[in-house]
């Protein structure tokens, strides 16, 4: 291709050396392209961005030059570098090569050259030398890189890349790894006698960091003054400033709780001087705070994988624990820090300091004769106990609502995964002695006690609503959230009639998490009769059901059948209501996203029995903007593959015998239509799940209340993989549940 180069150059006696000089440079490229293709084609892995220390660049460069390449499966071999190619490697690099001296311009005339423009041009001859020179060197290295490539070498900082097919067997392998790893404790023999565990080690919980005092350049003011607090009343001044852009700090509870045990926090002198809220300025600590959270979203790689490797490490040191010798990680091994307690809804005690817990006051549990975890120096824990009856590994009492905490093991251990197991298997018992309890409490609606009566009215709202029993709370101590047994009359409104139903009851109230539980709901006769005389004569403010109490509710269910509950009814009602949804929607000849579609349905309804209620996702409706514009653009695009396929089988019909080659052109179109329409398909389903679930929590149910082998059973059936119903986190939870569930399996 040189040679060739030359003679087309040299052809014709009207061509100057300067056409002659370009040819052969071009000539040149045209050799290095080969051989840049070969290089390129000869490696797989990618290309190094960075070169090894042991590189050195020489200060010529000869051409033509041999160098040793040694090929992956054979004996190093030679490959001819051909000239003029560090003129290409800097062209495949988008690098605009310079004019080196003696090397003319096309077109120049060297007679019209003046005195200046000479001397001009040795100065300029001089630096283009020298950077002619180090484009030289580069492109050594760059050559050298590619051989490095070709031997199969690669830079320390950047992995090859890995085929499909070998991602999915790493994929595989890891999947086969933790399964081999994983504890089947359920084919393990149960212990007996209220045993949960036989050993158990474990290094405590993690506290948090003390607290570090504000800079100096960040002041607190007090009637437009400055004031340095107390490190106590500073600390607790923080949580306030660190909230200032959310509403509770506008609210007169929250900020009158604050104020209260802020006050409680300062030394003597600063209760002297701080005693209005609203004359206290917290600009500039919560200036601090929001700059802190800024600098947090602009971290830099490095400083990210720093934290990550420093959670890390406080997760391998109190994150895992020995039950059993079996290695189980724990759920909430941090003691949660200080701060202002929220509450839900309109908690009375929201605003209030939670105090920070120190080692003197947790309860440690462990093994006996097992390695007690160390108390942070300085200090001592409250108690070490050695009770294998409980699950708890460390437990405290919390200052707000004097409410203990446990520190646990994770959802998918032994002990969660157990608990799980027994309480269906509990509820699938029910199944077969639900009938009987219906009768009985049928029966009892017509009792001459009133205790017994307001039971079986109780025992009926629970059964065919679904609500929670509800507990004994003191008056002013909580949110005001009511169960069944603590309905007051102002919650019940009876309709003889309404809206073409008769023995209408309308409940109103704040269920567990401040969430409204708004119900019409007809009942049999005897039911609503009962509800009037509870609610004769008694004041809104009055319980329904004055003579009945959720101990007493379970204490009578318990002696129906062993281990029977309230709870263990929703249960019931919620996993039976799963089963029944999915027989009645579900078809085997729709496709995944139709059996999704209905899935999600079968799950709605039993959220909607159980009160699953959530708010709307702020960023809803932009979300339904974009998924509802992805739909048009894929209407459109359906729209332009059916008119492709119409003027293909158009062209076919016509020119069949001409152009063979037509048909498979329509089959082609056709598959494109299928596709355009499947992924239409989809993306409508999406929707109209999305919009059904736009005020409805599908996980509370799925993770508490549905046995997950009704689920396990259905993806078998329904041939559905079961990652598309729970996720990697929902699996290792029910591991038991994948195991052990055969596709014939009814609740």
């Amino acid at each position: 291709m040189y040679e060739m180069g030359q003679q087309k150059g040299t052809k014709g006696g009207g061509k100057t050396k300067e056409k002659a000089t370009k040819q052969q440079r071009l000539s040149g490229n045209d050799s290095a392209g080969a051989l840049g293709d070969a290089i390129k084609n000869s490696a797989k892995s990618p290309k190094p961005t960075q070169k090894g220390d042991d590189e050195k660049s020489p200060k010529k460069v000869k051409s033509p030059k041999t160098e040793p390449v040694e090929s992956a499966n054979g004996p190093r071999e030679s490959v001819k570098r051909e000239p003029q190619d560090d003129d290409f490697a800097a062209k495949k690099k988008g690098i605009k090569r310079k004019r080196i001296k003696d090397e003319p311009i096309e077109g120049a005339s060297h007679s019209t050259a003046t005195p200046t423009s000479k001397n001009k041009d040795k100065r300029n001859g001089q630096e283009e030398k020298s950077a002619g020179e180090d484009q030289r060197k580069k492109s050594k290295k760059r050559r050298e890189k590619a051989v490095k490539k070709d031997d199969g070498e690669h830079p320390v900082s950047e992995k090859p890349k890995r085929t499909k097919k070998e991602i999915t067997e790493a994929r595989v392998k890891k999947k086969e790894d933790e399964e081999k790893s994983r504890w089947r404790w359920w084919e393990e023999e149960k212990y007996e006698d209220g045993v949960k565990w036989k050993f158990l080690e474990h290094n405590g919980p993690c506290f948090p960091p003390e607290y570090q005092p504000l800079p100096d350049n960040v002041h607190f003011y007090y009637a437009g003054n400055k004031v340095k607090l107390s490190l106590a009343a500073e600390e607790v001044c923080l949580f306030f400033a660190q909230m200032l852009d959310h509403e509770y700090t506008t609210k007169k509870v929250f900020r009158e709780n604050f104020f209260t045990d802020w006050r409680k926090e300062m030394t003597h002198e600063e209760r002297t001087l701080i005693k209005d809220l609203d004359k206290c300025n917290f600009t500039e600590l919560f200036a601090m705070h929001k700059a802190r959270v800024e600098a947090r979203k602009l971290m830099t790689k490095e400083e990210k994988l720093a934290v990550k490797e420093a959670n890390q490490k406080i997760i391998d040191e109190y994150g895992y624990c020995l039950l059993d010798h079996h290695k189980e990680r724990i759920g909430n091994f941090k003691i949660e820090p200080p701060g202002l307690f929220r509450g839900r809804g309109e908690h009375p005690k929201q605003g209030m300091l939670k105090t920070r817990i120190l080692p003197k006051q947790v309860i440690i549990n462990c093994m006996k004769g097992s390695r007690v975890p160390v108390a942070p120096a300085g200090h001592k824990w409250k108690e070490v106990r050695h009770d294998n009856t409980v699950t708890w590994l460390a437990s405290w009492t919390e200052n707000i609502q004097g409410s203990i905490k446990y520190i646990m093991l994770n959802a998918n251990s032994k002990l969660k995964g157990e608990k799980d197991w027994e309480k269906y298997e509990v509820a699938r018992k029910l199944k077969s002695c639900v009938g009987n309890i219906r009768e009985q409490y049928d029966q009892d609606l017509k009792a001459k006690q009133m205790q017994t009566r307001q039971r079986a009215v109780a025992l009926y709202f629970i059964d065919k609503l679904a609500l929670r029993a509800g507990n004994e709370k003191d008056e002013g101590e909580t949110a005001d959230t009511v169960g069944c047994c603590s309905l007051r009359v102002e919650h019940i409104t009876l309709h003889e009639k309404l809206d073409g139903s008769e023995c209408v009851v309308e409940f109103d109230f704040l269920g567990k998490d401040c969430i409204r539980y708004y119900n019409k709901v007809p009942v049999i006769k005897k039911v609503f009769k009962n509800l009037k005389l509870f609610m004769e004569n008694k004041s809104p403010g009055d319980d329904v059901f004055d003579r009945l109490t959720t101990i007493l509710l379970n204490k009578h269910l318990s002696s129906l059948m062993p281990g029977l509950s309230a709870k263990v009814f929703r249960t019931y009602n919620a996993s039976i209501t799963l089963q029944q949804q999915l027989k009645e929607l579900s078809n085997k000849s729709d496709n995944e996203p139709e059996k999704l579609l209905s899935y999600n349905r079968a799950n709605r309804a039993v959220a909607i029995l159980c009160n699953h209620q959530r708010a709307a996702p702020k960023t809803f409706d932009q979300s339904m903007a974009n998924l509802q514009a992805k739909i048009d653009a894929r209407k459109e695009k359906l729209s332009l593959a059916k008119t492709e396929l119409k003027q293909a089988k158009k062209e076919a019909k016509t020119k069949s015998s001409q152009e063979p080659k037509l048909q498979p052109l329509v089959e082609k179109k056709m598959a494109a239509v299928q596709r355009c329409e499947e992924l239409l398909l989809k993306m409508e389903l999406q929707a109209t799940d999305k919009e059904e679930n736009k005020q409805i929590s599908l996980g509370t149910s799925k993770l508490n209340y549905l046995d997950p082998r009704i689920s396990v059973a259905w993806c078998r059936n329904m041939v559905v993989p079961i990652d598309k119903i729970y996720n990697k986190s929902q699996r290792d939870k029910f591991a038991w549940a994948l195991d052990m569930t055969e596709a014939d399996f009814e609740f």
